[in-house]
């Protein structure tokens, strides 16, 4: 076992039970926010949770502007909740909504500035509940304590953690994912499956944190190039499982040099969080695959395949071009230096050296 285990509080699973969000909440509240992204009110899926609102329970809903979320749009988010005098905040939506509504739940009642919190500060008066309703199936964040936010103006991506963020209640619902962009899909596919290989994978793994991290492989390896090319509910609702499980496995594993690494280029490259994450992942199996042992034949055997030549493969079966082939590596030493200090690179499952980071930069960028 970890030496610390915190789950959400309640799960629900299945197809049309997101419609039972905003009953769920009133156990904690007669008021609350829900943090959303632009489709879910374009496609009338949010028209829908609110219609089935319990009598007197009076709901806001805000909409996130899109892209990955930073500090400022963190104070707004607070500013609108407090002001509503929030019971709970529930977010709808991807990774980045999720993060969101998270931090805005735990750091409600949070008296210092924003950029504390983000460089570490311990959050000393829990906030309100959370509740998590993903729309992909991608970074895991309803299983998480973690909340990955930007500063703008520092250019730092990283976590605000604690265990006062983690959901009180998750809802897996495929219907939410009918109708995602493909491109989404697969980017938000490549994040959850990275997440699953370097927590089963992690020098702080455990065996708990191994039967979760190995049925996640499974379940998205199996399931993400189908739902890609518009499987059904049971494809979709396996693969939101499978990052569920991603979730928690890296939640007590943490993750690799992988992530330690997409931060950094993420923020200078504008690209999509998952789909940094696949370009870097085969050049990372590569130069962890003595370390990783056995482990990479088990991995092998659940996806039927070669680990290796699965996640080259990946990208490019679900149309994804690198945003890196080709360019100039802009403020080299700075990336390096982020990526040793990781919180996740610290976990991967070799000691990482700046000759490693190098390596890996030659590898992305070339490739």
């Amino acid at each position: 076992m970890p030496d610390s285990v915190v789950f959400p509080g309640q799960t629900l699973v299945g197809a049309g039970k997101a419609l039972k969000l905003v009953a769920e909440c009133a156990r904690f509240g007669r008021r609350g926010v829900i943090i959303h992204g632009r489709s879910l009110a374009a496609s009338g899926s949010l028209a829908r949770i609110l219609a089935e609102a319990p009598p007197g329970v009076e709901v806001a809903a805000i909409e996130h502007a899109g892209g990955e979320p930073d500090l400022g749009h963190l104070e707004n988010a607070l500013q609108h909740a407090r002001k509503r005098r929030a019971e709970w905040v529930a977010g709808i939506g991807g990774g980045s909504v999720l993060d969101l509504a998270k931090a805005c739940a735990g750091l409600f009642n949070a008296e210092g500035e924003l950029n504390l919190y983000h460089d570490g500060a311990p959050i000393k008066s829990p906030g309100v509940p959370f509740i998590a309703v993903p729309t992909t199936a991608g970074t895991g964040s309803e299983a998480t304590i973690n909340a990955v936010l930007t500063n703008a103006q520092t250019r730092q991506k990283k976590s605000i953690r604690n265990p006062v963020l983690m959901a009180r209640v998750v809802i897996l619902d495929p219907v939410l994912m009918r109708g995602s962009p493909e491109r989404t899909i697969a980017c938000a596919g490549l994040d959850a499956l990275t997440q699953a290989i370097e927590a089963y994978t992690s020098r702080m793994a455990t065996w708990l944190s191994d039967q979760l991290g190995l049925k996640a492989i499974n379940l998205i390896a199996a399931n993400l190039e189908k739902v890609y090319r518009d499987g059904g509910d049971e494809s979709r609702l396996d693969l939101l499982v499978g990052s569920y499980l991603a979730g928690l496995s890296f939640s007590m594993a943490r993750l690799g040099v992988v992530h330690g690494l997409a931060h950094p280029l993420g923020v200078r490259y504008h690209a999509p969080h998952g789909l940094v994450c696949g370009i870097c992942l085969p050049h990372a199996v590569e130069l962890n695959r003595e370390a990783m042992g056995g482990k990479y034949e088990a991995i092998g055997r659940e996806i039927g395949r070669d680990l290796l030549g699965f996640t080259r493969e990946m990208p490019g079966r679900m149309g994804l071009e690198s945003p890196f082939k080709g360019k100039e590596i802009i403020e080299k030493e700075t990336i390096i230096a982020e990526t040793l200090k990781s919180w996740s690179t610290a976990a991967n499952a070799r000691p990482v050296t700046r000759e490693d980071v190098e390596f890996l930069l030659g590898r992305i960028f070339q490739s």
